[in-house]
């Protein structure tokens, strides 16, 4: 295989640039810290609020196959809520320990398509479960910037006039795909040149998915109520762990940094968003008032638990054999 062949620049290229770029972040935030005094900080960490950050963590995880569950249901795939569960978990393993997220999401399809009976209809639950979480999380963004509009209006350009316009056009745009699911084989009419036949069955499942979500609209609300919840847990993870090292910072600030830090991460120029994920609570901490130092410990702790959290993940893996067939369908 050449070396300049597109598949060898995608598996060793583009790691390696991803990787360089968290490393330069990090290196840079370093230098600006005393790295002693972040230790010495961070051992003085409360092991009661991380015991609280773990557990809230649990939640969300959770909520999130609670969540899962109910789209499934709307599409006539029951599953186990322990089978979704174990899934999610594998899930979160994958996604912690690989260089992209998308790990993850492989694991929730591959886990539901034999019951979905459709990798394409296992896909397409998944993407509007991702899609609806997004709409969650700029939510709670929005509603942290109307309510702290000092943190994003000082020195910045997203407002929470912005938030809230992106989010009301996100609603807009993900009602029109689910009451009007016939119009999006049209819409994406171009992608037949590829390979008609084949793009055109899963333009007619994806499109009769969108229509059952359309006549099961208490799924559709339940779930992005549960992704409300959700990003609401996890700015209380990243709470708890400010408030174990007495860091003053209260939950509207985060309820704005936490989800566009998770936005920023998902710009594929890091591993695993390392050194823009803490570049982003920095900024923002600066216009808190608040020391690098203080922004550098709630990131680097709220990965490090996840990552500890992710580890159950990775035994549900080892442990299970396969995922049962479901109780209907």
């Amino acid at each position: 295989m050449s070396l300049d062949s597109p598949s060898t620049l995608r598996k060793f290229v583009v790691p390696l640039l991803k990787l360089a770029v968290s490393a330069v972040l990090i290196g840079v935030l370093l230098s600006r810290i005393d790295v002693a005094q972040l230790w010495a900080t961070a051992r003085t960490a409360a092991p009661a609020w991380l015991a609280a950050a773990l557990g809230l963590y649990l939640l969300m995880i959770l909520a999130s196959a609670w969540r899962w569950g109910l789209l499934l249901e709307a599409q006539g795939i029951i599953l186990r809520f322990r089978t979704l569960m174990s899934s999610f978990l594998v899930a979160t393993f994958f996604n912690n320990f690989l260089p992209s997220n998308i790990g993850g999401d492989v694991v929730r399809i591959t886990d539901t398509a034999p019951a979905a009976g459709s990798k394409t209809l296992a896909t397409t639950v998944v993407l509007i479960d991702r899609a609806i979480g997004l709409l969650g999380l700029g939510l709670l963004a929005a509603l942290g910037a109307t309510a702290v509009p000092r943190l994003v209006n000082e020195g910045g350009v997203i407002g929470p006039s912005l938030l809230w316009v992106g989010f009301l056009v996100a609603v807009f745009l993900a009602a029109g795909a689910v009451l009007m699911p016939q119009a999006l084989p049209q819409v994406l009419r171009p992608v037949r040149r590829l390979h008609p036949e084949w793009v055109d069955e899963r333009l007619a499942r994806l499109s009769g998915a969108l229509a059952r979500f359309g006549e099961a609209p208490g799924a559709l609300v339940g779930c992005f109520a549960g992704a409300v919840a959700v990003q609401a847990v996890l700015v209380a993870f990243y709470l708890a762990i400010a408030r174990s090292m007495a860091i003053p910072i209260g939950f509207s600030e985060l309820a704005v940094i936490v989800p566009i830090s998770f936005l920023v991460q998902m710009v594929p120029v890091s591993v695993n968003g390392f050194g823009v994920r803490e570049a982003t609570f920095g900024l923002y901490f600066a216009r808190l008032g608040l020391p690098l130092e203080s922004a550098l410990l709630v990131s680097f702790l709220g990965a490090a638990l996840i990552m500890l959290f992710s580890v159950s993940g990775g035994v549900a893996y080892l442990v299970r054999r396969r995922v049962p067939q479901p109780a209907a369908a």
